[in-house]
């Protein structure tokens, strides 16, 4: 992911997830809020209960990539809405288990429910 694209301090992650938009899936976690900047951006961060550094990597990886494909992409509903968003994801163990294609298809799910919010 571009750096510009990309979430990289932590107030920026306290304030995304201290927002009202949040999606709660399987494998993942997901908060938004609307931002003022010309691209959307994402973050994403995996806990300490993924006990091995290899898995945190891993999940921090597989979100990272499905970021890439669905939430930044030109056919995301975040960008179809006209609003600019500041999203982070944080990986759960069920991450690791899951098909990419379960976790694109949750991603896609997050990305229409956090679309669809009111502010």
């Amino acid at each position: 992911m571009k750096r510009r694209l990309r979430l990289r301090r932590q107030a920026d992650f306290q304030t995304t997830i201290s927002g009202k938009r949040f999606y709660s899936g399987r494998a993942m976690v997901a908060f938004a809020v609307p931002s003022q900047r010309d691209e959307s951006r994402v973050g994403v961060t995996v806990s300490r209960a993924l006990k091995s550094s290899v898995d945190r990597n891993r999940a921090r990886r597989r979100l990272r990539e499905l970021a890439r494909l669905k939430l930044l992409g030109a056919d995301s509903p975040l960008t179809g809405v006209g609003i600019r968003y500041d999203v982070v994801l944080i990986a759960r163990p069920a991450a690791l288990e899951v098909d990419f294609a379960e976790l694109v298809a949750e991603a896609e799910q997050a990305a229409l429910r956090l679309s669809k919010l009111k502010s």
